[in-house]
């Protein structure tokens, strides 16, 4: 372990120390058995307990910085597996963090932007607007008078987080080496993936441009206002974007006053997660109420894009699969398309995973959100996958936070909602998208230039693929994944094997009909016809074969 690496744990154990919250660290399994050493901390004399619990857990996570401060605003969004006093002092990290001095903001912005506020801006207010944990936020007008809010990251905050990344892996490898159940959890691949997620908030440029996307998809539409980034006025350490004025989401009191139809509020926030998800591929995954905004409609304005997620092909239809599957309470099919994903071993008897996932589902459906904490049933899957040997996804573990926060939203804006209800159209609409003659024109349109450049090259191919066949000179060439590959897709490969030579042997069929077509008698006349028949036929036949 580096000294830098001692430090830091020392700093945060005396962080945790000041705050009377050491012991709450050596109950924990990992570290009961070192509760001596609490004894030892220096400073536990100086030990200082006043304030509640949430006071001193809110308190102990500003200090120790983002990485920590983030953990308490995912966890702010789970009331139901919070004392509300915790919960209520965990939500005031979403947007109230104590902030930076504006002066400081100010020389940011001048340096990142190479001229002086008042040359940049008819107006620009010191006092942040919001402080979180990876920037702040000032207002500003721009010289033609528009309003924007201008973000800007925190002094010496990349420092601060690779520090504590570096601090994570190591307490990572220390888990997989001391802690059975850790090779499951895989927490240093977890740590990868929160590493990749946090350092891309750094970049706000990067930020922008999932702003800009984001705002794309949803252009024009009256569920959700996406703010326009301006683009001259933005760097990698300064964001300058339209200023929205919505009602901030977690202001119950005022939404009501303005007369916001709660229902649809919530209704609509599902449509917009499953949208991103399953139309466009593309999330905002950072959706706590501090990033979130209503209007009177019962419309939504986000903000904050620094965390967005995406899914492989592979993932969203396993995702999407398994969703609808548990809301037609197919629980079989749930079981196959864990196993087929991988997501379990493969040894794995479906008719027992099949039984444990139904005895941990069936009790909450057609029940309300405010009857069903999704947190526990979360808890209650982990549970089982325990008993199956179920490895953690990394890849997935964005989608999965952003899932509980849409839940936990829901739950606080109208607690009657059915997200099963609610979700599962979205869900078989994207599947009708994916299956049937829709879908397979969608792909051909979608292949066609792909096709229209590697059909010029098809007779030379196929030319040489017979003739080194007729000679003895084919050869094929395999490493070891390859082989992996076919084993287990034999008949697809064979599909595929003969589609190829078919469709070589028409196109071959095709250009010797065509070059007899000029000696063949009038009686011969549909030759040519045959020829073109030929060819397109073996086209189609190879277009299959160069499928994925």
């Amino acid at each position: 372990m580096s000294p830098k690496l001692l430090i830091r744990l020392f700093s945060i154990n005396r962080v945790l120390t000041k705050h009377g919250l050491d012991e709450l660290i050596f109950r924990t399994s990992l570290f009961r058995g070192m509760r001596y050493l609490a004894f030892l901390s220096p400073g536990t004399l100086a030990r200082r307990t006043h304030g509640s619990m949430g006071v001193r857990i809110r308190r102990t996570l500003e200090e120790l910085g983002p990485i920590f401060i983030k953990f308490g605003q995912a966890l702010s969004t789970r009331r139901d597996l919070l004392p509300e006093d915790i919960a209520d002092e965990l939500a005031k990290l979403q947007d109230d963090v104590p902030p930076f001095a504006g002066s400081d903001a100010r020389k940011i912005i001048e340096k990142e932007l190479g001229k002086s506020i008042e040359e940049s801006f008819s107006a620009f207010d010191e006092t942040p607007l919001a402080s979180a944990s990876v920037a702040q936020v000032h207002t500003a007008h721009l010289p033609d008078g528009q309003e924007v809010v201008i973000k800007v990251l925190r002094p010496g905050v990349e420092k601060r987080i690779r520090q504590d990344i570096a601090m994570l892996y190591q307490l990572a490898r220390m888990a997989e080496l001391f802690r059975k159940e850790a090779k499951r959890l895989r927490p240093v691949e977890l740590v990868a993936e929160f590493e990749r997620t946090i350092l891309d908030e750094l970049d706000l440029v990067r930020e922008g441009a999932n702003a800009s996307e984001l705002r794309r998809n949803f252009e024009n539409s009256k569920i959700l206002y996406i703010p326009l980034v301006h683009w001259d006025w933005t760097r990698q350490r300064v964001l300058v974007m339209e200023r929205i004025h919505g009602i901030p989401i977690k202001n119950i009191e005022r939404l009501r006053e303005e007369g916001v139809d709660f229902r649809l509020l919530a209704e609509r926030g599902v449509e917009i997660f499953f949208t991103q998800v399953l139309r466009d591929n593309f999330f905002h995954a950072d959706m706590h109420p501090g990033n979130i905004f209503a209007t009177p409609e019962s419309s939504y304005i986000a903000v904050d894009f620094g965390i967005v997620g995406s899914l492989t092909d592979e993932d969203q239809h396993y995702l999407a699969s398994n969703l609808l599957a548990f809301f037609n309470r197919d629980y079989r099919r749930v079981a196959e398309l864990h196993i087929e994903s991988g997501w379990i071993g493969r040894d794995s008897r479906i008719d027992q995973l099949e039984s444990a996932i139904r005895a941990v589902c069936e009790p909450i459906f057609e029940k309300p959100i405010s009857e069903i904490s999704y947190g526990h049933l979360l808890l209650r899957l982990f549970q089982t996958a325990r008993r199956f040997d179920a490895e953690v996804q990394p890849q997935l573990v964005l989608f999965q936070k952003t899932l509980l926060n849409i839940e936990g939203l829901g739950r606080e804006l109208y607690p009657g909602l059915d997200l099963w209800k609610t979700a599962k159209p979205y869900l078989e609409k994207w599947f009708a998208d994916q299956v049937g003659p829709k879908a397979a024109f969608n792909h051909v349109k979608k292949q066609a230039p792909k096709w229209a450049r590697q059909i010029p090259e098809i007779p030379e191919l196929a030319y040489r693929l017979l003739h080194n066949a007729a000679k003895g000179q084919l050869q094929v060439s395999l490493g070891n994944r390859q082989m992996e590959e076919i084993q287990m897709q034999m008949s697809r490969n064979n599909r595929r094997t003969i589609q190829a030579m078919a469709g070589a042997a028409f196109i071959v069929s095709a250009s010797v009909l065509t070059g007899l077509s000029g000696y063949l008698t009038e009686d011969a006349a549909s030759i040519p016809i045959v020829a073109i028949g030929c060819g397109l036929s073996g086209l189609v036949l190879l277009g299959f074969s160069f499928r994925n």
